[in-house]
């Protein structure tokens, strides 16, 4: 079963090593990623693929909608290890246009557990409902909620105490906000960089 992955596995790691013979020996002695990915779990968003980055390079988390929240242990635990153990020193919030999690987080329909997942968002909605309802074109309307998803994430990551307690250590992290376009493959920067507790 799966043979066809196996056999583009192969010739993925032959392709590495033509191209840089020492590639895989690196990877082996160290992972030191300047960087942590949070994003979205939709597999048209390849995050390593879409900065051009190689793996060893950038340390990903990736759940439903790019969601940062603080009582999740899946996300701390990747937080935590990112900041105190690998010492990142930029973490990108990424969304995505066209995010089937945000979408079903407001169009009323119940899936079950994913609904609790997603309650951030319902809450980012009513937070926002005037500017949104302001927005006539449905398609547009999500797309500003994916942007101010990704804002409040920022927030929630600037704001988590690994976070916080690295500043005070004088640890170098800046928080970025990417939203990332599947229609042109272009990331956004939404301009809500933190660089520190001010």
């Amino acid at each position: 079963m799966l043979d066809h992955l196996k056999s583009n596995n192969r010739l993925w790691a032959e392709r590495k090593v033509a191209a840089d013979p020492g590639f895989f020996k690196r990877l082996e002695g160290q992972q030191a990623p300047d960087y942590l990915w949070i994003g979205c779990s939709d597999s048209r968003v390849p995050a390593n693929e879409i900065v051009g980055l190689d793996p060893g390079e950038l340390f990903v988390h990736r759940n439903v909608a790019n969601l940062a929240p603080p009582q999740d242990a899946n996300y701390l635990s990747v937080l935590q290890f990112a900041v105190d153990v690998l010492k990142v020193k930029h973490i990108l919030v990424v969304g995505h246009y066209g995010c089937g999690g945000v979408a079903a987080a407001v169009d009323g329909q119940r899936r079950g557990l994913v609904d609790h997942w997603l309650h951030p968002i319902r809450e980012i909605h009513h937070e926002h409902r005037h500017e949104l309802e302001s927005i006539p074109d449905d398609a547009c309307r999500l797309e500003r909620l994916c942007e101010l998803n990704v804002m409040r994430q920022v927030r929630n990551v600037a704001s988590d105490v690994f976070v916080t307690d690295a500043w005070a250590r004088g640890q170098p992290i800046q928080v970025h906000g990417w939203v990332y376009s599947i229609a042109n493959g272009h990331v956004t920067d939404l301009n809500v960089s933190v660089c520190g507790p001010e």
